[in-house]
This record gives structure tokens, sequence and C-alpha cells, in this order.
């Protein structure tokens, strides 16, 4: 039996992959957790095989949380279901240490396949992503600016060109405005722009929003 524990903020879509992965006699879901401490608790508690994780958390995201756990050294296989397309987040979460990158809109029987196909040590990508990684590999060298941003200005930037005030994107990141505001600062630097009309434009131009 393959053990899960299932991480994301939203009950409704934990219960969704909940109800999804329950039609599979070989898996099991042995525990849920709404944010990094309540995840942390319950790896302790509770041995798993597989890490459903999405990304999009208050606090802690999903890619420290990888970063946390590589950190750790914790043995757990960790697939990413995420809303986030994978064009954007895919490569950076299989960098981070996760086995896999799912889309939320993607069908039930693949979640499923995903599952097994990470719990026996194996990389699962559809076929978009592999088609990145091959991409990436004949690409040059050289990396477009957003590449180095982390995951948190990176979603800063992506709110900001959704037209998204600094206080807004701190109570949607549960972040305090002067955090918020130093990362909105680091993007500025590192994009090597001056104002939010700057960060649409390039958001908008590589397809971040």
């Amino acid at each position: 039996m393959i053990k899960v524990i299932l991480c994301d903020d939203h009950a409704m879509v934990r219960r969704g992959i909940r109800d999804t992965i329950a039609e599979a006699v070989d898996i099991q879901v042995v525990g849920e957790a709404g944010s990094y401490p309540e995840l942390r608790e319950l790896l302790r508690k509770t041995p798993c095989d597989v890490l459903v994780l999405d990304l999009n958390m208050p606090g802690r995201g999903g890619l420290e949380v990888l970063a946390a756990l590589r950190e750790e050294g914790s043995p757990v296989k960790t697939l990413v279901v995420s809303m986030y397309p994978e064009d954007q987040y895919a490569i950076r979460c299989l960098r981070a240490g996760a086995r896999g990158y799912l889309n939320k809109a993607g069908e039930p029987a693949e979640l499923v396949n995903a599952v097994r196909t990470v719990q026996q040590g194996r990389k699962y990508v559809t076929a978009d992503v592999a088609q990145m990684l091959v991409d990436n590999l004949s690409a040059p060298e050289s990396e477009e600016l957003h590449a180095s941003l982390s995951e948190r200005e990176l979603q800063t930037l992506q709110k900001i060109a959704t037209g998204k005030k600094l206080s807004e994107i701190a109570e949607e990141l549960m972040l305090s405005p002067k955090t918020v505001s130093v990362y909105r600062a680091r993007v500025l630097e590192k994009l090597h722009m001056s104002n939010n009309a700057e960060l649409t434009v390039y958001a908008i131009r590589n397809s971040l929003v």
C-alpha cells in the first residue's frame, strides 16, 4: 500500500485529491496538512511514501518546503500538484527536489499514475515538461532575467502584474506589507526596472501572467 500525505491550504482541494486517490486500491491517504508547520508535525508522527504538495501556501511556499525537506534529509518523495502552469514552475520544482510536477487541471487518472511513478523512485513529468527539459539541455547558458527570482519574488511579480496592491499581495501571501515591499524592491533590482508598469509589461511579454 502506498501511503500518501496531502499538503494544501484549501480543504476543498484536499478533499478532491483524496477522493481521486481513494479510487485506487493500492493508495491510501494517511494524513493531511494545510501549512508547513502542520506538515512538519505530521511527518514526525506519520510515515508516508509520497507527499502531494501544493505550491501556493501561506507563510512558507512550496519551493521553500522542498528546500527544507532536502536540508532535513527527509526520505519522503514529493509530487507537486499546483495550479501554476508547467512552463513557469515544473523545472524549478524538479531542481528543488520534487520527483514530479502535475497541474491541478489534469485528469484524475494522471494523478494516480503520478503517485505510483514517484513512489517507485522515478520522476514523473508530462510530455510538455519532458520537451521543456530537452529544450533546456540544448539552450544557451544564458537564462531569462526572471529565472533568478525566488519563489516569493516571482509570486510578487505575478501579482503586481495583475494590478494588485502591495497590501492585497501581503494579505494573500500572509506576509507583512513591509516584507512584500522588500520582495518588490528585489524584483525591480534583478530585472533592472524602476516601476510597476515596467514589471507588468515584462510579465506579459514573458507569459508570466
